[in-house]
Order: C-alpha cells, then sequence, then structure tokens
C-alpha cells in the first residue's frame, strides 16, 4: 500500500470512528453529523437550523468530546456585547502596587465554538465573529492574538420565533462552510431518544481521538486529493447558475435572486467534495461529489430579491433547479 492510500485509508477510519461516537449521543441525524464533520475536516464553520429541542447544542458538545478538544458556549442575547465574545484588556496591579494591562481572553479562544441562538444578538455583536472565523485571530486593543487549532464555529438559529431576532449579515453567512437544517426526529427516533433519557442508564462516554492534532493532519490529507478540470468547472458552473445576470441562470434564480453565491461558495464545493470522494474510496472527486455538497454549501450564500421573499420562494427550489438543470 502506497504512502497516500495509506493516508486516505487513516482518514476514512477515523471519519467513521468520530461519526459512531458521536451516534452515542444523537439519535436520527445522521446526515447532520456528517456535514458537520465533513465542515470540521475541511477546515470551515457550521450553521445549524432547527427549532429548539432538536440537540443542536448537544451535537456541538458532543463533537468536541468526540475530537477531544476544548469547548465554549457563548448564549447570543440582545444585551451581548463584542467583548463577551472575544476578550477585552482589563487593569492589574502587581506585588509592587503597578498597574498595568492585561488581556483576558473571551469565550472565542477554544477549538470549538457553540454561538447559540446567533441571531437573537446585534449585528455589531455578530461581526465580532467575523475576523475569527475568517483569519483565525482576533484584534483588541491594537494587539493581535491567535486563537489555537482547530478552530471551529458551530452557530445555531430558530427559524421560527422571528421577533427579537436580527437577520445575520451577508458577510457573516458567507463564512459559514455549511448551512444545515436539522429536522425533526421520526416516531421510531423519538422512543430512542426517550428509552435513553427517561430510564436509568450509566453515562455515554465519547471519545474518538486523544491528539486533536490529528485533525489538522487530516485535513492536508483532502486537500491533496486531486481534482480534474472539468469538475472544478462544474462546481463553477454551479456557483455562476446562483448569479441572476448570467446567461445560464435558471428561471428561478432570474426571477428571484437578488445576488448569487460568492467565491467561497466554490471552495466549499471543492473541499466537500473531497472528502465525499475520499469517503466513497476514491483518489478523485466526481460531479456527484460536488453536487451532493451543494445544497448545504450554497443555500445560504443566495440573497432572495423581494419578490422572491414576498413569493415564500427558498434558496432551496432555486438550488434544486440549479440542479436540474446541470445534472452530475
Amino acid at each position: 500500500m502506497s504512502e497516500y492510500a495509506a493516508k486516505v485509508e487513516n482518514f476514512c477510519t477515523v471519519f467513521r470512528r468520530v461519526h459512531t461516537e458521536m451516534c452515542k449521543m444523537m439519535v436520527g441525524q445522521d446526515d447532520i453529523l456528517e456535514g458537520v464533520l465533513v465542515a470540521l475536516f475541511a477546515g470551515g464553520h457550521v450553521l445549524l437550523e432547527g427549532v429548539p429541542g432538536l440537540g443542536k447544542t448537544m451535537l456541538v458538545r458532543t463533537l468536541a468530546e468526540a475530537v477531544n478538544v476544548k469547548f465554549s458556549r457563548v448564549q447570543f442575547t440582545p444585551d451581548l456585547m463584542p467583548a463577551d465574545i472575544v476578550g477585552t484588556n482589563i487593569i492589574m496591579e502587581d506585588e509592587q502596587g503597578r498597574k498595568g494591562f492585561r488581556f483576558q481572553p473571551g469565550p472565542i479562544f477554544a477549538n470549538i465554538v457553540l454561538a447559540d441562538e446567533i441571531n437573537r444578538a446585534t449585528p455589531k455583536t455578530q461581526s465580532a465573529l467575523l475576523e475569527a472565523m475568517q483569519e483565525h485571530h482576533v484584534t483588541v486593543g491594537g494587539t493581535l492574538h491567535r486563537l489555537q487549532q482547530p478552530f471551529l464555529v458551530l452557530a445555531t438559529q430558530n427559524p421560527l420565533e422571528m421577533e427579537g431576532t436580527y437577520p445575520l449579515p451577508e458577510a457573516q453567512l458567507d463564512r459559514f462552510f455549511f448551512k444545515l437544517k436539522v429536522k425533526f426526529p421520526t416516531a421510531e427516533d423519538l422512543h430512542t431518544i426517550l428509552e435513553r433519557t427517561t430510564t436509568a442508564s450509566a453515562p455515554i462516554i465519547v471519545n474518538a481521538l486523544h491528539d486533536p492534532q490529528e485533525v489538522l493532519a487530516l485535513r492536508e490529507v483532502v486537500r491533496d486529493v486531486p481534482l480534474a478540470r472539468e469538475v472544478q468547472a462544474y462546481a463553477i458552473d454551479l456557483v455562476l447558475c446562483t448569479h441572476p445576470d448570467d446567461p445560464h441562470a435558471t428561471p428561478l434564480a432570474k426571477k428571484y435572486v437578488r445576488y448569487g453565491a460568492s467565491p467561497r461558495g466554490a471552495q466549499a464545493l471543492i473541499l466537500a467534495g473531497k472528502i465525499y470522494a475520499l469517503l466513497d474510496g476514491r483518489y478523485h472527486v466526481a460531479c456527484a461529489d460536488i453536487a451532493k455538497a451543494t445544497l448545504a454549501a450554497l443555500r445560504h450564500r443566495i440573497i432572495l430579491n423581494f419578490e422572491g421573499e414576498a413569493e415564500g420562494t427558498s434558496t432551496d427550489e432555486v438550488i434544486a433547479e440549479i440542479l436540474r438543470q446541470n445534472p452530475a
């Protein structure tokens, strides 16, 4: 077995081991778990959308336990300030009575950060995450503070309660690798959940990785997967079709879309496609891998116009039409 084949086999083994460990805690959310792990090994952030009580917070906490990294939770509220997230300089007095400033890190200084109900904070506070999510460092008082790797933000939002919420800015949405919609469990899944949570049972221990640095090494394996030019062109075509002024845009995109997906959307398609190829036992990316990632990678990067919002059109419908027009 070649060295590269051994790395690929190790990637698949680790991916499935983490997935299996998380399934000990999570019931009936296999697609969501897979999407979160794809983002983790691609180096991207995730926006989880779902009604309360579906286990979004538990999912993020379980991921941190499985990967064996530092976990931090920030409950976003209207009175939350940027300094409550990134930290601030505080005045300290030493033994000699001399005073000086010392940086007090905020909860952003963790490997996996849960931004719970992110759309309940003001845009000013939401933007405090922009620098951290893109550059993996924060700047406080003119001093740059780097974040420990791996670094992953998983934000949750409730699609139902619109009162007291602030829509995420387009620049903020674009920094999320995937947007995943957490569905309500089936009746059989509810039986399993109730049996686990309403009876006396031993605590479940989740631990898949001993060294979190392994995540960084596996990210390099993903980026080494070869990509044919025509497959890259397919990803580009999907992104361009979301723009209403593109000649190949679909009827829904021309009618209801104000602005299409950004180049970050194409980057997400490529990286996710590489992971899906590895999980399928292939050393090359196929167009089907790109298509599989399209919905999660582009749904939050498409901005609808007033007509689209008024008629209740969803970005998922726009993407579905694009995929029908551009089959893998």
